[in-house]
């Protein structure tokens, strides 16, 4: 690789989903290199770790624009955590103020640092709802909900209790033909005897259950709404114990608008990585 060693980065969490966020305003990891960057750095105990990692970089319509991986390489249009933690990065850098928008491949996204580590983030609108789904998994059939809440996302209700096999199943649903070729992003919600709900998600890109997933959250917290077992806020309990809040205006239709995802994210660490961390 071309790459001039140090490169430095911020170690950030959204919820227990975590990030490595570099400001590359100034050119560190050409687009052709960054696939294989980003595969190699995310490694857990061979590297820094990661959920993804994020490349802010300037912008001529909004205060920044970033590049957002997942962990193996792959680009994904929206991540509502890793936005979040985005948002706090570039607050703290003073790239920008505590309100202020930047560009995704999903679209231009608002967000407000509302004190040291919680952060709100107006969502681009969700879109291709779809609530007449079913898929067989291990021989029994789940009524499915799917929408795109800024990447795509499949949404199954469990029973309060029930053992969920997130990674197989959501494995199986992730790849199900229904949803190819790109794929979906597969959440499993129970309902909480307080009014909330809770989320496990099995994200594209990582191939696993992950600690938390802001755009699944709001999908989950959407068709719950709709399903006038829970009304906006909805507190969603994360896999990592956390909680995100989502904030929507649910229609006749059962559609949202104006879906705002609030919750902390947190600077771990800042460092540098060297050349070893590819190795």
């Amino acid at each position: 690789m071309t790459i001039e060693f140090p490169v430095p980065f911020a170690k950030m969490s959204g919820t227990g989903n975590d990030f490595i966020v570099i400001d590359h305003r100034t050119s560190l990891v050409s687009p052709e290199e960054q696939p294989d960057f980003v595969n190699k750095v995310c490694r857990r105990m061979f590297s820094v770790g990661a959920d993804g990692v994020i490349f802010i970089e300037a912008s001529e319509k909004a205060d920044f624009s970033w590049q957002f991986y997942n962990a193996d390489g792959s680009v994904a249009e929206m991540c509502g955590n890793g936005a979040r933690c985005a948002a706090r990065f570039a607050y703290a850098k003073g790239i920008a103020g505590r309100k202020m928008s930047f560009e995704t491949l999903a679209g231009i996204i608002e967000a407000e640092v509302l004190d040291d580590e919680d952060v709100s983030l107006l969502m681009t609108q969700p879109f291709d709802y779809r609530t007449d789904l079913t898929v067989d998994v291990d021989g029994k059939t789940h009524d499915l909900f799917f929408m795109n809440s800024g990447v795509p996302h499949a949404v199954l209700f469990m029973d309060e209790g029930a053992e969920i096999p997130v990674k197989k199943w959501g494995h199986d649903i992730r790849f199900h033909e229904m949803f190819q070729p790109t794929g979906t992003n597969v959440n499993f919600v129970q309902y909480l005897d307080d009014g909330g709900i809770r989320v496990r998600t099995y994200e594209r890109g990582v191939e696993d259950e992950t600690r938390a997933c802001g755009t699944g959250a709001v999908a989950g917290a959407i068709f719950a709404a709709a399903g006038t077992k829970v009304e906006s806020p909805v507190t969603v309990i994360t896999s990592g114990g956390e909680a995100l809040t989502i904030v929507f205006d649910l229609q006749e239709d059962g559609t949202a608008e104006n879906v705002y995802l609030r919750g902390p994210a947190r600077i771990i660490y800042i460092g540098q990585l060297t050349a070893e961390a590819l190795q």
